[in-house]
């Protein structure tokens, strides 16, 4: 028998939920952050092809191909450190000056340190290079502030799946740029033998393919793109702030609506919720770093010491598939299961799905002893590769709870600044960490398995730390 409630005894909060009309994109504006994401990814994507014979070719190595790797990971880490110690600075500031002026201005480093790279002809000019880029360049996180002050709860998991496809394309014509248009005096004799410049600087046409995306962009910026922030204190005014720091007196009494539209400073950013979203952010990048720094080692260690015996060749392929494998799926399916599953679980899928793939590293290597190279290992490297999929989703869930936990709409970079210095110390650990237990493990009397111990507790960490986060991102935002 079926019994009736009468409406009145039925609690408000059981009555179901009505549909959220989803924001259309401003494509008007979401199409040059799209480019500019593309010109940041760029630099990385045409420096790696030619870098190592860069380095030989100057002399530093005095021919010992034992130290290029060592070269080459200072020039790769030095921009990154730089970037990890100003990116809360020009975060900060581009709450208070907008972010327009602070974009063109990475536009403008990008040009500039990849035309003096390309010039360069000593270790020291290369590394100058690369440390101005990585101090003036806060690209990356002005675009992701960009990103979450054009779009809303409704549309931003849309959005951010569409900006793999700036990954993609310059994933695609970074390394084809850096390794096709290098050396071209000898690649391309009937084109540019007679060139006295490239044969001096055989580089130089590399570069210039990003140094010429960069100025376009800049251009585009400049005309066609609008400040995505309403309140702009004048640059004069804050200079004389930082001079004369009396100056500035924290109001008694402001009214709600004015908090909510200005910039709070650091202490009042640092809220329960921010740092819980930075210390999971930051846990996941560990982890994910520290996986993708011991992956080609343990493809290409020997079978007998607990790798794969992988060559270059394959071990590329691998990762390009999947790279390949993680763009499409976000690109197609992201927002889909985004709204369907929310935020929360898709984070708590991927992060989960890390204790399998690290689980599958010594049972790969174990196929392997037992029958070699066979169907099997190749079925467990393309099981990993899958949960790899959902391990990567993470990133894109995260940004939700980034954009909920900023104290007010004013504080978004700030908020994106601070959860972006604990990851940028998390991406300089990570590799490191990594690869010094791989090898430790690998040592003679040591415990193998003493590497996805490592990686296990740090899989469980993430987990643990990801629980204090809410259900639904939404739910931080309307408090």
């Amino acid at each position: 028998m079926i019994v009736r409630q009468d409406d009145e005894e039925i609690p408000l909060l059981q009555q179901p939920e009505q549909p959220v009309a989803k924001t259309p994109l401003p494509w008007d504006q979401f199409w040059i952050i799209l480019l500019l994401q593309f010109s940041d990814y760029l630099v990385f994507e045409t420096l790696a092809p030619f870098t190592p014979q860069l380095i030989r070719d100057i002399g530093i190595t005095h021919g010992d191909e034992t130290q290029v790797g060592y070269y080459v990971g200072i020039l790769r880490s030095s921009s990154c450190v730089t970037q990890t110690l100003t990116i809360l600075y020009w975060s900060q500031l581009s709450d208070r000056i907008g972010r327009k002026p602070l974009i063109l201005m990475a536009l403008f480093a990008i040009a500039s340190t990849m035309l003096s790279f390309g010039l360069s002809r000593t270790f020291l000019g290369l590394l100058v290079s690369r440390i101005i880029c990585g101090a003036f360049d806060a690209h990356n996180g002005l675009i992701k502030n960009s990103l979450m002050d054009i779009t809303d709860a409704t549309n931003l998991p849309k959005a951010y799946a569409y900006m793999q496809i700036s990954f993609m394309l310059a994933s695609i014509i970074g390394p084809i740029a850096g390794g096709s248009l290098s050396q071209p005096a000898d690649r391309f004799p009937d084109i540019f033998g007679r060139s006295e410049l490239l044969k001096t600087y055989p580089y130089l046409l590399s570069c210039a393919v990003p140094v010429i995306c960069a100025s376009v962009a800049w251009l585009v910026t400049y005309f066609c793109f609008k400040e995505t922030i309403s309140t702009q204190a004048p640059l004069l005014g804050l200079i004389k702030e930082w001079f004369s720091p009396q100056a500035y007196t924290k109001p008694s009494t402001t009214s709600s609506n004015a908090l909510a539209t200005t910039p709070l400073p650091l202490r009042a950013v640092l809220t329960r919720k921010v740092l819980t979203v930075a210390a999971s952010n930051g846990a996941l990048v560990l982890f994910d770093v520290g996986l993708y720094s011991i992956l080609p080692i343990f493809y290409a260690t020997p079978i007998e010491l607990g790798g794969l015996s992988l060559d270059p060749p394959r071990i590329g392929a691998i990762f390009a598939t999947s790279a390949f494998l993680c763009n499409i799926f976000q690109i197609l399916f992201f927002a889909h299961l985004h709204d369907y599953f929310g935020a929360y679980v898709i984070l708590m899928t991927g992060l989960c799905s890390g204790i399998p793939i690290v689980v599958l590293l010594p049972v790969i290597n174990a196929l392997a002893r037992a029958h070699g190279m066979g169907w099997a290992v190749w079925l467990a490297i393309s099981l990993q590769l899958v949960l790899i999929v959902f391990l990567d989703m993470c990133f894109a869930s995260m940004v939700s709870f980034i954009r909920a936990s900023a104290p007010n709409r004013a504080s978004i970079g700030a908020t994106n600044g601070v959860i972006q210095l604990v990851a940028g110390g998390a991406m300089t650990v990570g590799p490191v960490c990594g690869a010094a237990v791989f090898s430790y493990s690998m040592q003679d009397a040591r415990d193998a398995w003493l590497v996805y111990y490592f990686f296990m507790a740090m899989v469980f960490i993430a987990i643990g730390i990801s629980l204090f986060l809410p259900r639904d991102p939404r739910l931080w935002e309307e408090v």
